[in-house]
């Protein structure tokens, strides 16, 4: 018999990488293929954000939100390293939702959800708080309120890490071609996209976690009649030079209903999103459009003193959302809830939208949709166990860092610090024996070097310079033209001595 997998999960999005990390975790064999980066299509393209979705509660989504708020600390726990609490400024004028409104939204909101960790909302006095120096006049009041910060594409890539040490096969850059029911089990043919060689594989279940193309595999590879209800929604964000000089976020509310974020990115910038709009072409060639980026320009105009325009932009990302089509008319308005079908027999298990926020509890959902097909998997784990590199205090990353640069004295703090943000308690294993910045290989920009290359192409899958500079990281941002050059040339021969 071909190899007999228990699961065949398609798609390394963080819906697909946290599936196969609760599933390996529970003694089940696994398979996860991906067709391109894992992370690379959506899952790369959010807020960054770990909230509970303040707005959903205007649409009545109390289950979501709660369970996304209660997500919000168990993630802080687990990943500190790539997760950290973030407190944000709602500014309210005249024209806005009146202020009694909001403040029992967000008396829910500090609530609903068991919060221990984070500290709760408080009013502000934006004429004598720094946080209402870059807004503009007029602005006397306002509130803030937590929620964190998450690196996504790295949080897609710890799980991948996590799932493949508890023995899953991770395969990224490899396409499910087709996928037919024989013999009591999911047949598939699975073609690696470099090589163009194909294998074929048997598995007890399997798993739709394409993200925008669940339609595609649902229909396409599978073979299914059932009715694709995915609703694909466009999402733009821009990044710009820092437009305010302190650690909060803002959170904007446009007179068109709509919520944007200004978040401080990179130390450097300011990253500014998201827009709402349905989409209807190839995800794979989603960008911002004109209109968009001029949206988000103008949705920040209205708060900040600084005004700015289409050319102060120095970088902009767009994902597709492959959210339920739940009817909405609006798209701002459609569910951000995630809904699992369960078909057939053996049983493809289709995922249909979803928050990055939500995506462990969606993970424990849809295993327990396998109940009957594979009695033999074990409980739930996931809730209290640690992503590789997270193992240290919540509160713990500055000690960290600072624990790292007296190892290393050549590190200066921010290399240090920005280590410490990527790889957590995993840096010190990327260092090795270094005693100086020249140990440490070919210095590529921004403390980028030779050995941390290393480390995240054997470890993390990597194979270009863009897997490293915008998905790894975002370093992309901060080394020059000349940097990615070299980088790209050095991991060319890297690749060819492999």
């Amino acid at each position: 018999m071909a190899d007999v997998q228990d699961l065949l999960i398609i798609g390394g999005g963080i819906n697909g990488c946290g599936i196969a990390r609760d599933a390996a975790g529970r003694g089940l064999a696994v398979t996860l293929a991906e067709q391109s980066d894992l992370g690379g299509a959506t899952s790369a393209a959010s807020t960054k954000l770990i909230h509970g979705g303040l707005r959903y509660l205007e649409y009545g989504e109390f289950r979501l939100v709660r369970e996304a708020l209660q997500e919000r600390e168990v993630l802080l726990r687990a990943a500190p390293h790539i997760v950290w609490p973030l407190r944000f400024v709602l500014p309210h004028h005249a024209g806005l939702r009146p202020w009694p409104v909001l403040r029992l939204g967000l008396f829910l909101y500090d609530h609903l959800g068991g919060r221990r960790l984070l500290p709760a909302t408080r009013s502000l006095d934006l004429r004598h708080d720094p946080a209402g120096a870059p807004l503009t006049p007029g602005h006397r009041r306002g509130f803030e309120y937590s929620d964190c910060w998450v690196e996504d594409s790295r949080l897609v890539l710890l799980n991948a890490r996590d799932a493949a040490a508890r023995g899953a096969r991770v395969l990224p850059r490899t396409r499910c071609v087709a996928a037919w029911r024989a013999e009591g089990l999911w047949q598939a043919r699975l073609r690696d996209m470099a090589t163009g060689a194909e294998t074929e594989l048997a598995a007890r279940a399997l798993v739709n976690a394409a993200g925008p193309w669940v339609g595609d595999v649902l229909h396409q590879v599978a073979g299914s009649n059932a009715p694709a209800r995915v609703r694909l929604v466009k999402g733009s964000h821009i990044v710009t030079r820092r437009l305010f000089d302190h650690d909060r976020c803002y959170i904007f509310q446009n007179a068109d209903g709509r919520i944007v974020f200004a978040i401080p990115y990179e130390d450097e910038f300011t990253l500014i999103g998201t827009t709402d709009q349905d989409f209807h072409g190839d995800p794979a060639r989603v960008t911002p459009d004109a209109a968009e980026i001029a949206y988000l320009c103008a949705a920040v105009d209205t708060y900040f003193k600084q005004p700015i325009g289409p050319a102060d932009v120095i970088w902009s990302y767009a994902g597709v959302r492959p959210l339920y089509d739940d009817g909405a008319s609006a798209a701002q308005a459609a569910t951000r809830d995630y809904v699992l079908r369960l078909t057939g027999a053996p049983p493809l298990l289709s995922v249909f939208g979803g928050k990055i926020t939500t995506y462990r509890r969606l993970a424990e959902a849809a295993l327990a949709q396998f109940h009957a097909a594979l009695p033999q998997q074990g409980p739930a784990w996931t809730a209290g166990a640690s992503l590789p590199g997270g193992d240290f205090p919540w509160d713990g990353a500055a000690a960290l860092a600072a624990d790292l640069a007296r190892r290393y004295p050549f590190l200066d703090p921010g290399m240090a610090r920005r280590l410490i943000r990527r790889h957590g308690t995993e840096a010190a294993a990327i260092l090795g024996d270094a005693r100086r910045l020249a140990d440490c290989g070919q210095h590529f920009g921004a403390g980028l070097t030779e050995r941390e290359v290393v480390w995240i192409m054997r470890h993390e899958w990597a194979r270009t310079a863009e897997d490293v500079l915008w998905r790894r990281s975002k370093l992309g941002l901060h080394i020059d033209a000349a940097g990615q050059a070299a980088l790209a040339a050095w991991m060319a021969g890297e690749r060819v001595a492999a």
